[in-house]
Order: structure tokens, then C-alpha cells, then sequence
């Protein structure tokens, strides 16, 4: 059984000296362990820096190496004047380049259905005075719904249980209120457009009360003239007439689709105005693309140079994990993938499009000449004049630049790969060293008892000494 402070007995400072020895023992173990933790933790801090750069890396090479539209074409519309808004226009990777005048006559609607006048006084009307009865609304026999009608429902409940029915495949009611004699008139609306893709509105039931509101089943059905049909859109490419059941022409051009929005506007003397749409090369768009392939490159170089880099004077920390071969290994394949020749392209590499190595081996879109340029020139003759092979040199299923530098990446940056091991084997250490630290501590607590038991003896000794030293020196005195 330990005492709470030695050194009573004795007077002597031996908890002080318990305290030193305890120091002693425990100190260098601690800043052995404090150094490793450290130099642990900026392992596993840098590790995750460097998959996560290297992620962001991996997910921007992704987007290139399946970007089905990296040599897209890039639709220029030219309206009539610039209040107008006659069409729109996509264009895929296969189009060809060309030039065209369109012009268009019509726009796509569908069927518009008004009651006769004079079918209703007013909106609170009953369609039904007595009995049942049905009408069902069909769209050239491919889309049809009915709806089942009791005696006394108005006409504003008719419009509203029209417009809420569940099986509404497109049909619009609506109610104008005349102000006339004419009264009230329903509107019926469909959305199905295109020539013959009609609305018919037959009344089922024989209910002659019902023919008002039907153009077929009756006798007193809605005048003809009251009833629009539906229509195609029309449109003239360089004077050719085109037609869509739907106000988007797809394909009408080879590869192109355009959805047009108004009717062309009308000269002084009546005669449709053209609108121009130029399909060529989305030259901006790759430029673009190709540059932020050369940034998101050197940032990932940049932050593999800062893990790795050794400080130039005492003052300066050498990077978290300086000297490591794993990110050396890393740099050294990125720039082997890079510089490679990629036989499926015609440009064979990316020197053709400007790009090179700096002294820093980081990627620059290059100034010097070879006789072939600047970078910034071959960049342009690229663009201009080997547009669809931009994209064989990137994407290429097989030598693709973008393809293989994702591979790649997914070596390291996956669940499995190369740096999760590293960083799961960092952790591991940090795992054991906390199991260390732990079995230090018990040491220790074993050896202050050990400690005190062997003081505490010397205490108890040297204050049966003096006591006896007092009790020989009373009697002697």
C-alpha cells in the first residue's frame, strides 16, 4: 500500500525523486512516440490531400475521356431582327458544316373545339336536367377518355371535371363568358398536334341534351365551323417545304434538330423573311476544354511537389510526405500517359495541339516554334483544321489521353487502390502507436508502485533511525 507523499517520515524529498525518476523513464519513450504521431498524421493528412486531388483529377479526365460532344458542333442563329425568336437548334458531333435559310409558315397546334352560341345562358347551366349520360374525348382512336355526367352538374363543373380527370391525355376546358346573347362557350383544347391527330367529342349516352357539347352521337352536335383541326408545323429549308406533327424538326437536317417558336415575320410587301442557322465547329467550347485539361494537370503536379518537397533551409518543413516514391511513381506516369503518342489520332499527340512540357514538369500551352509554331498557333491550326481528331486523341477507347489517364488514376484513388493502402496501412501505425501509448502508461503505473514501495521502505527507516536518534539522545541528556 502506496502513501500519499513520501518524505514525511524522513523528511528527506523523495516524492520529488519519484517525480525525476518517473520523468526520466517516461520522456524519451514520449517524444519518440510524439515524433512518430506526428510524422503519422501528416502521412495520413497528406495521403487524403493527395486522393483527393487526385479524385478531383480522375473526375475532370472522366468528363473528357465521355464527352460524347467534345467535338460538337456549334448551331449560330440568325433571326430577322432581334425581337424575333423564330427557331432553335442542336446540332450532334456528326453533322456536317453547312449553311441554311429556313422559313417558317406554320406553327404545330392541335384541335380547338368551341360550343355553338347560344348552347348555355350562363356557366351555372346544367348540361343534364334529368338522366345520365357520357362523353368521351378521342384523338385519332389512339387516346381517349370519358367522362361520365349526372343530372344537374353545371358547366363550370363539367370544365373542372374535364381538366381533373385522371386519364386526361392533353384536353384543355375552358369557359368565355361572351357577354351577349351568344352566352357562355366552352372551349375544348387538345395537345396532341399534328395533321390527324384530330379531337372528336362524342356524346355515348343518346342524351340529346349532351349533343351541345359533342361533335359526334348526336343530331344538335357543334357546328363544323366552330371546330379547328389539327395541324403540322411547316417549314421551308432553302426553299424546300418540310413538315412536323410537332413544332420540333428532328432530323429534317442530317444530325440537326430545330424547334421553331413563332412564324417567320413578313417584309413590306408580304413575303416571309428567312432565318439563318450556320452549323460549323464549337471551336470556343474545345478551346476550352483543352485548357482546363492543362490546368486541373498542373494542379495536381502543384500539390504532389508540395507533399513532396524537401525544405530548402532549417526554417522551412519539408512537405508531409517528402521523398515518398509512391507520388513519384504517380508523377512519373501521369507524364508518360501525357507525352505518349496516340497512333488512332492523325495529330499523334499533344504536342500537335500546343501543349508541352515546362522546366517544372508541369503542362503549358507552349511559345516556342520547331519550325511548326508556337503552341498557341498549332492550337489554332487544330481547331481549325483536325477538329474531329481532337477527340480520337482524347477519347479513344483504346490510347485515348483522357481513357488512360483515368485508368490510371482509378489504380490509386479507388476503395482498393494504391494510396488507400498506404493511407489504411498509415492508420493501422497510428492504431498501434495509441496501443503503445497505452502500455507505456501501465509501465509506468507499475514502476511509480515499484517506486514508492522502495522509498517508502527508505522513509520508513530513516524515521525509526531518528526516532531512536531522539529517544538516545534524550536519555543522554
Amino acid at each position: 500500500m502506496t502513501i500519499q507523499s513520501l518524505g514525511v517520515g524522513s523528511g528527506l524529498a523523495l516524492d520529488d525523486l519519484v517525480q525525476q525518476l518517473l520523468t526520466a523513464e517516461r520522456q524519451p519513450k514520449e517524444e519518440r512516440m510524439n515524433a512518430k504521431e506526428e510524422q503519422i498524421e501528416a502521412e495520413i493528412s497528406g495521403f487524403g490531400q493527395i486522393k483527393s486531388k487526385f479524385s478531383d483529377f480522375k473526375d475532370a479526365v472522366d468528363e473528357l475521356r465521355s464527352d460524347t460532344d467534345i467535338n460538337g458542333r456549334e448551331p449560330t442563329i440568325k433571326n430577322p431582327t432581334e425581337d424575333d425568336d423564330v427557331l432553335s437548334a442542336e446540332a450532334s458531333s456528326s453533322a456536317l458544316r453547312g449553311s441554311y435559310d429556313i422559313i417558317v409558315e406554320e406553327l404545330a397546334q392541335g384541335s380547338r373545339i368551341t360550343t355553338n352560341e347560344g348552347a348555355f345562358s350562363a356557366s351555372s347551366d346544367p348540361v343534364l336536367t334529368s338522366g345520365t349520360g357520357s362523353l368521351t374525348f378521342d384523338v385519332g382512336g389512339s387516346e381517349s377518355f370519358t367522362i361520365n355526367i349526372a343530372a344537374g352538374t353545371s358547366l363550370t363543373a363539367l370544365r373542372e371535371q374535364i381538366n381533373d380527370a385522371e386519364d386526361n391525355f392533353g384536353v384543355t376546358a375552358n369557359i368565355i363568358d361572351t357577354g351577349t346573347t351568344a352566352g357562355p362557350r366552352l372551349v375544348f383544347s387538345s395537345s396532341e398536334t399534328g395533321t390527324g391527330n384530330d379531337l372528336t367529342i362524342t356524346n355515348d349516352s343518346g342524351n340529346t341534351e349532351l349533343d351541345r357539347l359533342s361533335t359526334a352521337g348526336g343530331v344538335g352536335n357543334i357546328d363544323p365551323s366552330n371546330i379547328q383541326s389539327a395541324q403540322n408545323a411547316i417549314a421551308y429549308v432553302d426553299g424546300i417545304r418540310v413538315e412536323s406533327e410537332s413544332n420540333e424538326f428532328e432530323n429534317t437536317i442530317q444530325n440537326v434538330s430545330f424547334e421553331v417558336n413563332e412564324i417567320s415575320p413578313k417584309d413590306a410587301v408580304g413575303d416571309f423573311i428567312s432565318t439563318s442557322l450556320d452549323i460549323g465547329y464549337d471551336k470556343e467550347g474545345l478551346d476550352k476544354k483543352i485548357r482546363d485539361f492543362v490546368d486541373n494537370y498542373n494542379s495536381l503536379i502543384d500539390e504532389i511537389g508540395l507533399l513532396t518537397s524537401y525544405g530548402e533551409s532549417e526554417l522551412e518543413e519539408d512537405g508531409a510526405l517528402a521523398g515518398d516514391s509512391l507520388l513519384r511513381g504517380i508523377q512519373t506516369g501521369l507524364a508518360n500517359i501525357v507525352g505518349d503518342n496516340v497512333s488512332s489520332s492523325a495529330l499523334g499527340g499533344l504536342f500537335q495541339l500546343g501543349i508541352e512540357f515546362d522546366e517544372d514538369g508541369k503542362l503549358e500551352i507552349g511559345s516556342s516554334d520547331f519550325g511548326l509554331g508556337s503552341g498557341e498557333e498549332r492550337l489554332e491550326d487544330a481547331l481549325e483544321d483536325n477538329f474531329d481528331e481532337i477527340a480520337a486523341l482524347f477519347t479513344d477507347e483504346n490510347e485515348g489521353i483522357a481513357v488512360r489517364l483515368y485508368e490510371f488514376a482509378d489504380q490509386y484513388t479507388s476503395y482498393s487502390g494504391l494510396i488507400s493502402l498506404r493511407e489504411n496501412a498509415a492508420k493501422d501505425d497510428r492504431e498501434d502507436l495509441y496501443d503503445e501509448r497505452e502500455a507505456l502508461e501501465l509501465r509506468m503505473l507499475s514502476y511509480e508502485e515499484i517506486l514508492r514501495d522502495k522509498y517508502l521502505n527508505l522513509d520508513q527507516t530513516v524515521a525509526q533511525l531518528n526516532q531512536t536518534s531522539s529517544a538516545l539522545l534524550a536519555s543522554l541528556g
